[in-house]
């Protein structure tokens, strides 16, 4: 019943830009811990990029391209993707956890959230 969806994904050629969104229902996401993971075959998920109260997180290999926002007059969160490499293709989910009871000392911890949205697919290749 409590749901997140992403949307945004897509092809893009390196050094493109694309803007992930994800939207919640059921829920507040003003009141959560909002983080994007991805995952490629044959590879762990990966935490890329998270908001809450204000601060973000990202990862070594995203930091300086990548932004995390939200709007909450519209319940969403987004992450924009700037200079994109062939290693950043992967499926981009969003996930979720109360702020009240989320560690941010382990904000890359795919096991640390309790709502995940679907995934978008996002494709980098000339």
């Amino acid at each position: 019943q409590l749901q997140l969806v992403e949307s945004g994904g897509g092809l893009v050629q390196p050094g493109g830009s694309l803007r992930l969104s994800c939207a919640s229902s059921g829920f507040t996401l003003a009141t959560y811990a909002v983080a994007w993971f991805r995952q490629t075959p044959g590879k762990e998920r990966e935490g890329v990029s998270c908001t809450n109260g204000g601060t973000e997180y990202y990862s070594d290999s995203v930091k300086g391209r990548f932004t995390i926002s939200r709007d909450n007059s519209k319940n969403a969160v987004y992450l924009q993707m700037n200079s994109l490499q062939p290693g950043d293709a992967a499926v981009y989910y969003c996930a979720a956890k109360l702020s009240s009871v989320w560690d941010p000392w382990n904000w890359r911890s795919h096991n640390g959230y309790n709502y995940w949205g679907q995934g978008t697919q996002v494709t980098v290749s000339s």
